[in-house]
C-alpha cells in the first residue's frame, strides 16, 4: 500500500511478507467463520453503536456486512501497525486509514443501513424528505448541525452570568462580572479563554458555568471575550500578530483588572490556547521587569509542544510554509477549517453520527449547549496563526529560553516563579495530559498538578453539583517549588484519586493567593473604565461566515 502523506510525493510503505501473510490468513479464517455463522443464523449482534439497532440484528445479510466491515477495519489497522515506517509516519497512516475506514462504514449509506431504511418506511417517507431538508440546510450553512441550535441564544440561556463590558479594543472585550456575595477576595481573577473558540464554554448555562461558580466562591472575575474577525472588517484586525495578542490583549486585560480593583497583582487563569498566550504574556512582562500576577492557573494548556497527540499528524514544514505564504502578511484563518479539523479527530462521534441521524434518518439532533458552542467557531488573524503554528506545534520554541520572541523581547518561561495550578484531563486527545504535565518542568514556582477524568472539555466543565467523575492529586509534590518529577508516570504513582469535581480543589488553592476578604464592589468598572454594555457583550455574538 502507498501513503501520499508528504509534500515530496507518495512514499512506498511495506509490510514484512511473513506478517502480511499472517494478517491475510487470520482474515480468511475469520471470514470463513462469519460465513458459517451466517448460514446457521448464528451471527452475534454487534455492540458497536453504529450497528446496534434491532434492524441490523434482525437482518442476516446486513449483519454479515457489518461484521465483514469491522473485520476489514481490524486487518487494515494491523497492516498499519506492522508497516515498516517511522513512528510519525505510522501515526499519519493510522489517522488517514481511520478517516477512510470510518467514512466507508455501511451505516453511512442509505442503501446499506437497515435502520435508516426502516425509519423511512415507518414514517411513510417523511424521514427521507426531512433528511434531504436537513442536508440542504447544512450545505447552506457550510457545516454539519450537531444540535438544535434554535434552543440556544447567547445572552438569553448561555453566557448569562451578570456583568458589564468595562474595556474593549480591536482584539477583545473585557467583562467584569457582578458579585453575588457580600464580600469578595481582595485579588481579582482574570480568565483568558482560547481565541479559537468563544469564551462561553466557561459560562454555558447557570448549572454548569465555571464563571458563575468562581463568582459564587467570592471572586471578582474578569474575562477576556475575543473578537471574531470577519472578512468585511476594514480596520486591519486580519494583520494582528502574536505580539499584538500578548501585549494589547492579555497584558492589557491584566492592567485593566488591576486598575479597577486597585490591586498591583491579580490572579490569572488560561484555558487551552488561552493558557499558552497567558504564560507567554507573563514571560513578556517578566522580560520587562514586570510581575503582574500573584498566581497562575493553566487548564489543559500546552507550553511544551513535544507531544501534541493526534494533532501531530497535521504538523510539518510544508504545512507551516503554506500557512506562512497564505497568511503571514494578513488574511483570516477560517474558524470553519479549524472546527472541521477538530471534528475529524473523532469522526464517528462528531461527523458520521450526525450524517446518519440528520440526513439518512431525517432526525433533528437534541439540544445540547456544549455542541451549540462547538458549532460557533471563530476566525483568527493570519499572522497570529502563522506564528503560533510554527513556533509552537512545529518548532516548540516556547520551551527553549529566549528562542521565541514577542514585541522584540525574548520569552523565557523558566523565569516565571509565581504559584501555579496546572490541570490536565486524562482522556484529552487535543492536549495529552502528559504534555499538560510537562509545564511543571518549565515553571519554577510552587506547583499543584491536578489530573481530571474525561476529555478536553468535559474534564474542565465538571460542576460539583453533578457529583461526576474524579481527579488525582499528589499533595506532597510541588510545594517546595521546582520539585515535580520529570516523568509524569512517577507523579501518577504518588497521586491519590479523589471523587467528584476538581473545582472545589482549585478554589481552595486559589483562596490562599487571593488576599483578605473585602466588601464586594457594587459598581462595576471605575472612572477610567466605565461600563460599555451588559455582559456578554457584542463581540461574542459575531458569527464566523
Amino acid at each position: 500500500m502507498n501513503a501520499n502523506l508528504s509534500a515530496a510525493g507518495p512514499i512506498p510503505v511495506s509490510v514484512a511478507p511473513e506478517i502480511l501473510a499472517d494478517i491475510q490468513a487470520e482474515f480468511s479464517r475469520e471470514w470463513q467463520r462469519l460465513c458459517d455463522d451466517a448460514r446457521r443464523g448464528a451471527l452475534a449482534p454487534l455492540a458497536d453503536r453504529r450497528f446496534a439497532g434491532d434492524a441490523w440484528a434482525s437482518n442476516g445479510s446486513h449483519l454479515l456486512l457489518a461484521h465483514t466491515y469491522l473485520l476489514s477495519a481490524r486487518a487494515m489497522q494491523r497492516m498499519v501497525d506492522a508497516a515498516q515506517v517511522s513512528e510519525p509516519m505510522r501515526e499519519r497512516l493510522r489517522f488517514s486509514i481511520m478517516q477512510w475506514v470510518d467514512a466507508l462504514s455501511p451505516s453511512n449509506f442509505l442503501a446499506l443501513n437497515p435502520d435508516a431504511q426502516q425509519s423511512i418506511v415507518e414514517s411513510a417517507g417523511r424521514a427521507l424528505n426531512e433528511g434531504l431538508a436537513n442536508l440542504l440546510g447544512d450545505v447552506k450553512k457550510g457545516r454539519i448541525t450537531q444540535t438544535d441550535e434554535s434552543q440556544f441564544e447567547i445572552g438569553r440561556n448561555v453566557a448569562v452570568t451578570p456583568g458589564e463590558v468595562v474595556f474593549e479594543n480591536t482584539l477583545f472585550q473585557l467583562i467584569q462580572y457582578a458579585p453575588s456575595t457580600a464580600t469578595v477576595h481582595e485579588l481579582p481573577l482574570v480568565i483568558v479563554p482560547p481565541n479559537i473558540n468563544k469564551f462561553y464554554i466557561l459560562d454555558l448555562q447557570p448549572e454548569n458555568s465555571f464563571v458563575r461558580h468562581a463568582v459564587e466562591q467570592g471572586y471578582t472575575v474578569f474575562l477576556v471575550s475575543w473578537r471574531n474577525p470577519v472578512a468585511s472588517d476594514t480596520d486591519g484586525v486580519d494583520r494582528a500578530t502574536w505580539s499584538d495578542y500578548l501585549d494589547d490583549a492579555v497584558l492589557q486585560a491584566l492592567r485593566v483588572a488591576s486598575d479597577i480593583t486597585k490591586q498591583p497583582k491579580v490572579n490569572a487563569l488560561g484555558f487551552c490556547v488561552g493558557g499558552t498566550m497567558l504564560a507567554s504574556a507573563l514571560a513578556l512582562a517578566e522580560a520587562r521587569g514586570e510581575q503582574p500576577v500573584a498566581s497562575l492557573t493553566l487548564l489543559t494548556s500546552l507550553l511544551d509542544f513535544h507531544d501534541t497527540g493526534i494533532l501531530n499528524v497535521f504538523v510539518d514544514e510544508a504545512h507551516a510554509l503554506l500557512r506562512d505564504h497564505q497568511l503571514g502578511n494578513g488574511g483570516l484563518m477560517p474558524g470553519r477549517d479549524l472546527a472541521t479539523t477538530f471534528s475529524f479527530l473523532r469522526p464517528n462521534e462528531l461527523v458520521w453520527n450526525y450524517v446518519v441521524g440528520n440526513y439518512l434518518k431525517g432526525q433533528k439532533p437534541p439540544p445540547f449547549d456544549l455542541l451549540f458552542w462547538n458549532g460557533d467557531s471563530t476566525n483568527l488573524p493570519g499572522p497570529f496563526f502563522s506564528w503560533y503554528f510554527r513556533n509552537t506545534y512545529l518548532e516548540n520554541n516556547l520551551k527553549v529560553p529566549g528562542r521565541a520572541q514577542a514585541a522584540g523581547m525574548p520569552l523565557d518561561l523558566t523565569r516565571l516563579t509565581m504559584p501555579a495550578y496546572i490541570f490536565g484531563s486524562r482522556e484529552d486527545h487535543i492536549v495529552p495530559w502528559v504534555s499538560a504535565y510537562a509545564s511543571t518542568q518549565l515553571l519554577r514556582g510552587p506547583q499543584r498538578f491536578v489530573l481530571g477524568a474525561s476529555g478536553h472539555i468535559a474534564g474542565v466543565v465538571n460542576p460539583p453539583a453533578k457529583k461526576r467523575r474524579n481527579y488525582w492529586v499528589a499533595d506532597k509534590l510541588g510545594n517546595k517549588g521546582h520539585d515535580m518529577p520529570g516523568d509524569p508516570k512517577a507523579w501518577f504513582a504518588q497521586a491519590t484519586e479523589v471523587a467528584g469535581s476538581w473545582w472545589p480543589d482549585w478554589t481552595q488553592w486559589l483562596s490562599r493567593h487571593s488576599g483578605k476578604q473585602v466588601k464586594a464592589r457594587t459598581k462595576l468598572g471605575n472612572a477610567k473604565y466605565r461600563p460599555i454594555e451588559p455582559a456578554p457583550g457584542r463581540y461574542v455574538k459575531v458569527r464566523a461566515a
